[in-house]
């Protein structure tokens, strides 16, 4: 496990590579980040995006989503995975914010978990990007990476990797450096070919020791 010292090296040298890291699925309010996020369940940002682009002109609030049948909102996110149980939540969802928030999107994380389609990562996912409230949202890129750094432990929970972040990283950290790892576990800790070689934490990370070493090995046989 990594020290206090090293894990405050690697959220410097993290915040180094990609100082702009940011939410990355489009939306103009936290309604739509909602929906988005609702949308992005085992779902890339990429495509959820190109389908939310003709999605949030067509349905801009809870009840333009509850005006249609279900059958047309299927089909207007059917290229989406899971499309069919993610329509019967987001027209659920809806009908909750009209009922209890006069249509608005709850800032309070316990409330969102209570609607329809929102776990523990969308919930935190929206109280931080639409609300500014500090939240680290673990999602397969944020629990890799902490686990093969070192910060986490391999056999940890979703929710115990979130914990301890919770822990070791500075509260008001907590929303940038959620946008951080994902940005890091996309575009360079990736799940099939981390980018060991070039990456400023190979000294003290775990499983990129793993990696090269076994390069190493690899190309002294050859």
């Amino acid at each position: 496990m990594l020290t206090k010292k090293e894990i405050r090296y690697c959220l410097d040298e993290i915040a180094r590579m990609f100082p702009n890291a940011q939410c990355e699925l489009n939306h103009r309010n936290p309604f739509e980040l909602l929906i988005a996020v609702v949308l992005s369940a085992q779902c890339t940002d990429v495509l959820v995006n190109k389908v939310t682009k003709t999605l949030f002109e067509k349905y801009k609030t809870p009840e333009d989503y509850l005006r249609v049948p279900l059958e047309e909102l299927q089909q207007d996110i059917r290229s989406i995975g899971l499309w069919r149980n993610k329509s019967k939540n987001i027209q659920k969802l809806c009908q909750i914010l009209i009922e209890k928030y006069d249509g608005e999107v709850p800032a309070d994380r316990d409330l969102l978990m209570q609607l329809p389609g929102v776990g523990r990562k969308t919930a935190n996912v929206v109280a931080s990007v639409a609300f500014g409230i500090p939240a680290i949202a673990v999602d397969t890129h944020v629990e890799r990476v902490s686990k093969r750094l070192g910060i986490c432990r391999w056999k940890d929970t979703v929710l115990e990797v979130e914990e301890t972040l919770m822990k070791k990283v500075p509260k008001d950290e907590w929303g940038i450096t959620h946008h951080r790892l994902i940005f890091f576990g996309r575009y360079h800790c990736k799940a099939q070919r981390p980018n060991c070689l070039e990456c400023p934490l190979l000294s003290i990370c775990r499983e990129g020791k793993k990696r090269t070493k076994g390069l190493e090995l690899s190309n002294e046989k050859e």
